[in-house]
């Protein structure tokens, strides 16, 4: 028998919140953590295990590819269908046990299909929570500060992108390659995923209860559910495009690094776990700056979108790792401070749908700055910089727009 989604609402709404909205999001940011743990661990050796299996470079080239689209242009569905059904907490446990159960089995399938599935059903997972989650997320940083909020779960999610990659390697070493049991230890941190959030869902039934008080205590009319996204949305979402198309990706950083060999590829994950813990610090500090100062704060992000290629494409040892750290911060203000302008820019009933179209737009946007970049990079590094800075310039005038038509 089916559960009458009104019904359910007003059920979980008349339940107290058993828990501070402090305690949901650091709660929340351990299940990002140890998911975080089990899926960037997979990816750390996502190339190599298909090798092993019989791909070729443009098999994991195309199926990779497949899988980050996957992961952000289905939340083009998966947004607009948490908010016209409102379950917002089946959506992310469904995406979360979808990842957890794919990781394992990546290790075991033992055939090249098989395991290229895998691979994409672990971002389709990503897909299916990541609206669901974030909307979940944004009514407990209604009562906590959206920027802080949302940049301690970033810097929480660091945490297991670091560590998960990390016990992979170590447990390669100690049986000798073997996919198997790297793979399958990532189980564990799976396991807790789930149960984590079964309880998370039992103490704190309705997380909008928390931005309806926080909207009460400080006498706000949030704007109708049903309402369209506002003006301000749609220049936020030019802005973020803006910045994101000229945002290099690591994997062009990398390039320039070991093909000018400024490092050798031994050395590139170094590199890459130091920019992940910039990306932390520069999430915390911007989202405490965004609740103290607003939008303008995110002025920071062109300037280090512009300052990645100055940096970074340098024959430099010290400066073009400069850069690479400098692009960990842009990537830790857009994994959290811009995500949080978004819940500050839509009202509750259409939230999801906006991070669906956000998501939508920041995936695109990436695969223009990576062939933007990309190809610029092999033509003209001096046209790459003078791109990058007219584009970025144009992001601040977008930016400027977003915060006159704010709601």
């Amino acid at each position: 028998m089916g559960v009458n989604p009104a019904a359910s609402r007003k059920q979980e709404a008349g339940q107290p919140t058993r828990m501070g909205p402090w305690r949901f999001v650091v709660w929340f940011g351990t299940v990002s953590l140890l998911a975080d743990f089990v899926y960037e661990g997979a990816r750390s050796i996502t190339g190599p295990l298909l090798a092993s299996l019989g791909a070729s470079a443009l098999v994991v080239g195309v199926v990779t590819g497949a899988g980050e689209a996957a992961a952000l242009g289905l939340r083009l569905i998966s947004g607009p269908l948490a908010d016209r059904t409102r379950r917002f907490w089946g959506l992310a446990i469904g995406g979360y046990a979808l990842t957890v159960v794919s990781v394992p089995l990546l290790g075991v399938v033992g055939v090249l299909w098989a395991a290229c599935a895998l691979v994409i059903a672990e971002r389709v997972g990503k897909a299916v929570r990541s609206p669901a989650k974030d909307t979940l997320l944004s009514h407990a940083t209604a009562a906590t500060g959206r920027g802080r909020g949302f940049a301690v779960h970033e810097a929480m999610d660091q945490i297991g992108a670091l560590a998960g990659p990390l016990l992979v390697a170590g447990v390669l070493a100690l049986t000798g390659g073997d996919y198997g049991p790297a793979l399958g230890v990532l189980a564990v941190p799976g396991i807790a995923v789930l149960l984590l959030l079964f309880w998370l869902r039992a103490r704190v039934p309705d997380p909008e209860a928390y931005e309806r008080e926080a909207e009460a205590a400080a006498a706000l009319t949030h704007q109708a559910a049903d309402g369209r996204l506002p003006r301000a949305f749609w220049t936020y979402a030019g802005f973020t495009a803006a910045t994101t198309t000229g945002l290099a990706t690591f994997g062009v950083l990398s390039y320039h690094l070991v093909e000018r060999h400024l490092l050798t590829a031994a050395w590139v994950p170094v590199l890459y776990a130091a920019a992940m813990a910039v990306d932390a610090v520069a999430a915390l500090a911007t989202g405490w700056l965004y609740d103290r100062c607003g939008p303008r704060v995110l002025i920071a992000l062109p300037v280090l979108t512009a300052g990645v290629v100055v940096l970074a494409f340098t024959d430099t040892v010290a400066i073009a790792v400069a850069g690479s750290l400098v692009w960990g911060a842009a990537m830790g203000i857009q994994e959290s401070t811009l995500r949080a302008t978004v819940a500050d820019l839509t009202p509750r009933g259409r939230r999801a749908t906006a991070y669906g179209l956000f998501a939508g737009v920041v995936g695109a946007a990436s695969l223009a700055g990576g062939a933007l970049t990309g190809g610029l990079y092999g033509y003209s590094i001096p046209a790459l910089i003078t791109v990058v800075a007219v584009i970025q310039v144009l992001a601040v005038v977008l930016l400027s727009v977003t915060r006159t038509g704010r709601p």
